[in-house]
């Protein structure tokens, strides 16, 4: 309307040859100068409006592989075995669990009544068979189906992982030395293996770390001789329970049958090794390298019998890990089998399909280590973790490692790599926090856990500071060792009397 307005006093000024010519100029050069301003605030104005930044996070490149037509699964039941990365598997399913909001089934302290076989009152918030609907549960247990079902949905998704029992010696060693008396009194781990019956003692507690781990946390009797007739009878029974076994060291290939089985996108499945354990090149033939293995929280010194932090001796000859093996039979009988299962299952998804996809899980795992880690995304030492918040819980004679954080990081992808990296205790006191907002006596916060767990059955126990209130006894809660058991607010709390290691 001020162009056309323009144009007709123009034509007037030029046609009809009204006022001055100097005049006409002056209002040509004025529109000429006020047409390019308005020009040039258009171009200024669309250069300043910049699109938001997509967080990795949302990228297409998270999803994966499309699925088909599945559904996700969101009742899934994990058997945590010690010493397999299955605390990278857990980090996992709080991940999941906690983007999509889902309820968990947590312990009362920090783990589910381990080594006792599970019961379902250790769950915190249970009421009774579908009172409330738990969606995951995955924390340390030793499995008892029966209990499990009164907790966990009927049409649950139920998986463990398993691991090469001398390799999960050598990593039981590391952590459990100090705690499992038959770890303890050998010089290294190669003595332990040369003479295991020399060391080893049914009845004394902890023990169970030393002989067929795995063989226990599935809920079996892991000092039963052995026979093929027994061995077969417990896989069947594992089988009749579990749906798919993953196996430690083909972790990347796990993850892919994991994630088509949840029916997941690929970023659920791509993990940071979480608890990695720090090995110190040694003159004694130790192992060597920056960091190796894996470790599961809760496992320190306090209590227990005063030992210098000197990392164990971890070597082996093939020989001495053959011996494993054979004093660890039923592990090494499940191992066996369920290997063999994996790669069948392998075969039917089909060995080209399973390079392509663990090629991207791989090509992702970098993308997001780059963007999330700093030190080029190497697990580091705790005392080097600034953020207090989410140092791992040093456990054992060995130092855990972790990660820290990019700077600089947008909100949305902080979230995000932040959930990736927090550990286990930490997160859960979270999750727990998120699940019951109230206080509880067992509440512990963040970064305060070395103060207040111990050694008390491999750590599976929170004690709580001695300042504190007790609750009211309850008739006959006590706990496999005969330690009370007192309960306050919805939280089981464990007094220990002083006794000495037997």
């Amino acid at each position: 309307m001020v162009f056309r307005r323009t144009a007709r006093m123009l034509r007037r000024l030029i046609c009809g040859r009204l006022g001055p010519v100097w005049l006409w100029k002056a209002l040509l050069l004025f529109i000429v100068i006020a047409f390019a301003g308005q020009l040039m605030g258009i171009i200024f104005n669309r250069s300043s409006v910049q699109p938001a930044p997509q967080s990795i996070f949302s990228s297409p490149d998270a999803q994966g592989p499309p699925l088909g037509s599945c559904q996700p699964h969101t009742h899934i039941m994990f058997l945590k075995t010690h010493k397999t990365a299955s605390s990278t598997v857990l980090n996992m399913l709080y991940r999941f669990g906690d983007e999509h909001n889902l309820c968990f089934a947590l312990p009362l302290a920090y783990q589910l009544g381990y080594p006792l076989p599970f019961n379902a009152h250790r769950v915190k918030g249970y009421r009774g068979p579908r009172a409330i609907e738990f969606h995951i549960m995955g924390n340390h247990m030793r499995f008892n189906k029966p209990e499990v079902e009164k907790v966990m949905p009927s049409d649950t998704f139920y998986f463990s992982i398993i691991r090469d029992p001398a390799a999960l010696a050598e990593s039981s060693f590391a952590y459990y030395k100090a705690v499992a008396p038959a770890f303890r009194k050998a010089k290294g781990l190669g003595d332990f293996a040369d003479d295991p019956k020399k060391y080893y003692d049914p009845h004394l507690r902890n023990n169970h770390y030393a002989k067929n781990l795995l063989w226990f946390d599935f809920g079996l009797d892991h000092n039963a001789n052995f026979s093929l007739a027994l061995a077969r009878a417990g896989e069947d029974l594992i089988r009749q329970t579990f749906k798919l076994i993953l196996v430690s060291e083909y972790f990347d290939q796990s993850m892919i049958l994991l994630r088509h089985a949840l029916c997941w996108p690929l970023d659920a499945v791509v993990s940071f090794s979480l608890n990695a354990r720090q090995q110190r090149p040694s003159g004694n033939g130790g192992i060597s390298g920056s960091w190796v293995g894996k470790a599961a929280a809760g496992v320190g010194l306090k209590g227990g019998n005063k030992q210098s932090k000197v990392p164990p001796n971890l070597s082996l000859t093939e020989n001495q890990r053959e011996k494993l093996r054979q004093w660890n039979a039923l592990d090494w009988y499940l191992y066996r089998a369920f290997n063999k299962t994996f790669w069948e299952d392998v075969d039917r998804f089909g060995h080209t399909q399973m390079e392509r996809e663990v090629a991207l899980l791989r090509m992702r795992r970098e993308d997001l280590a780059r963007v999330c880690l700093r030190d080029g995304g190497k697990p580091i030492e705790a005392q080097r973790i600034r953020d207090k918040n989410i140092r791992p819980f040093q456990s054992g004679l060995v130092k855990i490692l972790g990660y820290e954080l990019q700077p600089g990081l947008d909100n949305i992808t902080r979230t995000s790599c932040m959930r990736m990296i927090r550990p286990e205790i930490q997160y859960k006191d979270l999750l727990d926090f998120k699940q019951f907002p109230e206080p509880s006596v067992a509440q512990v916060p963040p970064g305060q856990q070395n103060q207040v767990l111990m050694v008390a059955v491999g750590g599976t126990f929170l004690r709580q500071d001695s300042s504190r209130k007790r609750g009211t006894l309850e008739d006959g809660m006590k706990d496999w060792d005969g330690s009370h058991l007192f309960r306050r607010n919805q939280t089981m709390i464990r007094v220990h009397e002083k006794r000495k290691f037997r």
